[in-house]
């Protein structure tokens, strides 16, 4: 059972890219459980990413058919796997698959041909940054929890209790996944998001063992984690 959770109530606009998710990714047959998902907080050019200690449940995603988009102990932003430094740099040898930087910019509002998009700043709208300490800087994902394996749309396969025979509705995980609990109880209004999930086998999360090491930009690394392709 999980210690944190970040709950998110409301999904992202259906945007081009939202809409190309949908219609581009794959998941278990018709169940949509599997597809990929960029999480709401990821269109915010002051958002920072996710820690990996923390369970996200987004509930009434439209990229999901499950309408729920799952951030399993996941550290960093989805669309920038190598993160970037204070003052929004890319590391070295991180870069877009049609050349320009490696840093990170809101999903979809990346150009190749003007190498420009909306960056991410961690200011508000505003422009007052919102963690003077950290400024920019957006933490790498980790080699053995990358988004393929953390973040994706699921559904609530169970409750609290490990039941499903509350009246409520549940989902029954396809072949590749287990049903498992990650969310505790959250509080009064919200008990309908608590309880297990499907997630990917073999992707449990192990406080003791897990982020050992950082996604590398390096192509020869163990822990290359691809070209950054803005997602």
């Amino acid at each position: 059972m999980i210690s944190a959770l970040r709950l998110v109530r409301h999904a992202v606009a259906f945007t081009a890219l939202g809409a190309a998710l949908a219609a581009t990714t794959q998941g278990c047959g018709q169940t949509g459980i599997g597809d990929k998902c960029v999480p709401e907080q990821e269109f915010n050019t002051g958002f920072l990413g996710f820690d990996v200690k923390e369970v996200s449940v987004e509930s009434k995603s439209f990229q999901c058919q499950t309408r729920l988009c799952l951030v399993n102990h996941f550290q960093g932003r989805v669309s920038c796997p190598y993160g970037q430094d204070p003052e929004g740099k890319a590391p070295t040898g991180a870069a877009r698959p049609a050349g320009g930087p490696g840093n990170c910019f809101v999903p979809g509002t990346y150009s190749p041909q003007t190498k420009t998009g909306a960056a991410i700043t961690g200011a508000d709208d505003k422009g007052v940054v919102l963690d003077p300490k950290r400024k920019a800087s957006v933490q790498p994902q980790c080699a053995d929890r990358r988004a393929d394996r953390a973040v994706y749309c699921s559904c609530r396969c169970a409750d609290v209790n490990g039941q499903t025979s509350d009246g409520s509705n549940y989902c029954k995980c396809p072949d590749g996944f287990s049903c498992k609990q990650l969310v505790s109880s959250i509080g009064s209004g919200n008990e309908g998001l608590t309880g297990a999930y499907c997630i990917k086998d073999k992707s449990e999360y192990d406080a003791n063992n897990a982020c050992g090491n950082l996604c590398d930009a390096d192509p020869k690394s163990p822990n290359y984690c691809g070209n950054v392709d803005g997602t």
